[in-house]
């Protein structure tokens, strides 16, 4: 026998044995490649061979799970190997480090049947310094102690000139936890991501039939009417279309979209943005969330969400429903398998704030590592949106007014009306300006529906949803989850806002374990609230402009018994707390439609009586929306908000 065979078979004969004739073959070719370096150093017999491979066996263990993907077939890349550094002296060393990776490989080949783990030494040992540090950057990403873990995603997350294949690598080998700490960090390669493979070219009516397939599916069990009544809608809504596209009759008048083209034509767009709103409120329900995800929701979704790339509202409503499963955690890696994180990560790089703010709400509410909070529907987090290592000092809350939103209440004065026509539009001023003047803070802002008529309301089956205790109790559970009260707040509140911000505070008063809520409360920004009542209501009755006054104008009513009562209380409240007030009031009239032009809040209203109140020369709508940085009422809101929170804490 061979010098060179009995080596092999005093060395690796357990590594050949027992593998199907072609492993055994290719096994045999990589041997030869070694012995072609190996047999110019065995001239003094086997010993020097035989310690290189016991060595390495006793040092080299592997991480199976990246072979283990690959067995699966879902993604595979080639790594080609790098040319060798120039200036590498003598064949010995040449051959020593051929034969180390060489023999690596040998071993990493069969891992699946000894299913050994790699030692840090071995792996640095003759191997280039960004091959290593990858490897051991990989390792360390899945350390037991969390303050590792946190810090070796972070040092990942800053390599942004690697090669090609070295991206796709980590994006085949890091898990779970790696995957979402990647993402949730900023101007993050999206190569560290594997990308879920293209959708078929699915006809739109198929779409139709999968979302009302999947909505029937779900249980009617722990259902409120609310959800109830939007299912049912949906289901109905969605077979009038369907009937209609294929050549059926299409029911006009009811409660039929009213969005019919021709007899025979019906936008699948509409449908399916109706479907996709009804399966958010399911969302919202924990025991449906599973049902969701068993019956292949995740995959529907991600395939609607790519066909639809120039429907904003339509991605808006899919991702927010992915915001909502991820509060369940017991479904976080359904969701990683899937392939939505790579797809959030690329949405928080989007120019539009509310699809990047409805991403990072979904992988803050899946980032279990350095997220304690969750981040219920309708609570957005505007800063910070990405991991920091800037400790929070204090949250900064913005809460909308009537007919209001999350994002666009508090965007820049309109382009029409800015003197500058050469400056950036900021569409929502919290987010750019209050973050870069106050980057300690973390700033969160709530969304909740308002309806000037009850024709307008999106589920008339439960009005009393809309009142203000209903609403205020509501959210009050929402921002305790998503862990206000936990250090310093500012509120900031817009007409009926500060209203709701009031009962918030009320309520928390009395609630054991809410009352952190308003003893951490540092002071509150009031945008033209009416403290004692609006015309708006009295408008609305009496010149019939709105029909059918909703429960939130009529709440409104100048001078109504409940409003004088949740005043009373409140004054109280802050006096008692010595929460500092800021208070602006409007001085010019908003139009209303194109007949009514009022005063929606006099200023008599909106002076709260505590705190300092400064009227200005703006209209309703415009109070909250700064024409720049440098305005009087930004300037004047962020001086505010920092001097509050440089105050002692209050005992």
């Amino acid at each position: 026998m061979s010098l060179w065979a009995c080596c092999v078979c005093c060395c690796c004969r357990g590594l050949v044995t027992g593998l199907p004739p072609v492993e055994s073959y290719h096994r045999w070719r990589r041997f030869k490649r070694i012995g072609r370096y190996a047999v110019p150093l065995v001239l003094g017999g086997c010993t020097f061979i035989t310690y290189e491979i016991l060595t390495l066996g006793k040092n080299v263990t592997i991480d199976t799970e990246a072979v283990e993907r690959e067995k699966l077939k879902s993604y595979i890349y080639i790594q080609t190997a790098p040319l060798e550094e120039q200036g590498l002296q003598g064949i010995t060393r040449k051959a020593r480090k051929q034969l180390h990776r060489a023999v690596k490989k040998l071993i990493q080949a069969t891992a699946d049947i000894f299913s050994l783990p790699l030692d840090e030494n071995y792996m640095k040992q003759d191997m280039e310094d960004y091959e290593s540090s990858l490897w051991l950057l990989l390792k360390r990403t899945r350390s037991t102690i969390k303050a590792v873990r946190v810090h070796a995603i972070q040092e990942l997350a800053k390599k942004h000139h690697w090669h090609d294949y070295q991206y796709r690598t980590v994006a085949q080998a890091c898990d779970q936890k790696t995957s979402i700490g990647l993402a949730r960090s900023k101007d993050i390669d999206l190569r560290f991501f594997l990308r879920p493979p293209l959708p078929k070219a699915i006809e739109d009516t198929y779409i139709e039939d999968e979302l009302r397939h999947l909505l029937a599916s779900l249980p009617q069990s722990e259902v409120d009417q609310c959800v109830q009544y939007f299912t049912s809608l949906a289901l109905r809504e969605s077979n009038q279309s369907l009937s209609a596209q294929r050549g059926g009759l299409w029911c006009f008048g009811g409660n039929g979209l009213p969005y019919a083209q021709s007899l025979s034509s019906v936008p699948s767009e509409k449908v399916e943005s109706f479907c996709l709103q009804a399966l958010a409120k399911h969302s919202k329900v924990p025991s449906h969330c599973d049902a969701i995800v068993a019956n292949g929701g995740l995959q529907l979704l991600q395939k609607i969400f790519q066909l639809r790339q120039d429907s904003q509202k339509i991605q808006r409503n899919i991702i927010r429903t992915v915001g909502n499963l991820a509060l369940n955690e017991c479904l976080h890696p359904a969701i990683v398998q899937s392939g939505w994180i790579g797809i959030l990560a690329e949405v928080m790089k989007s120019p539009h704030i509310i699809q990047a703010s409805h991403a990072a709400r979904a992988l803050a509410n899946l980032d279990r590592d350095t997220v304690e909070e969750k981040y219920e529907d309708g609570v957005y987090i505007l800063h910070p949106q990405y991991r920091t290592s800037q400790p929070i000092k204090a949250d900064v809350l913005f809460v909308h007014g009537l007919l209001g939103a999350a994002f666009k209440t508090w965007r820049q004065k309109d382009h029409s009306e800015i003197e500058d026509k050469n400056a950036d539009y900021m569409e929502c001023w919290p987010k750019t300006w209050l973050a870069a003047d106050c980057p300690s803070l973390r700033i969160l802002t709530v969304e909740y529906d308002t309806h000037l008529s009850d024709w307008r309301s999106k589920c008339p089956v439960e009005n009393e949803r809309k009142s203000l205790a209903y609403r205020a109790r509501e959210l009050l559970t929402k921002l305790k989850a998503a862990g206000v009260g936990d250090r310093p707040v500012v509120w900031v509140a817009h007409s009926m806002g500060g209203l709701l911000v009031k009962k918030i505070l009320l309520d928390a008063s009395e609630d054991p374990e809410m009352r952190s809520v308003v003893q951490n409360t540092q002071g509150i920004l009031f945008y033209s609230v009416p403290h004692c009542g609006s015309h708006l209501a009295e408008y609305s009755v009496n010149a019939r402009f709105l029909l059918f006054p909703s429960v939130e104008v009529m709440e409104l009513s100048k001078d109504s018994p409940a409003l004088t009562e949740l005043n009373n209380k409140f004054t109280k409240l802050v006096k008692e707390q010595e929460v500092n007030i800021l208070s602006f009031g409007e001085m010019l009239p908003t139009n209303i439609g194109s007949m009514i032009k009022l005063h929606v809040v006099p200023l008599n209203s909106a002076d709260l009586g505590i705190g300092d109140f400064i009227p200005l020369d703006v209209n309703h709508l415009n109070i909250c929306k700064p024409k720049s940085r440098d305005s009087f009422i930004y300037q004047q809101s962020l001086k505010f908000i920092k001097d509050v929170l440089a105050q002692e804490p209050k005992s």
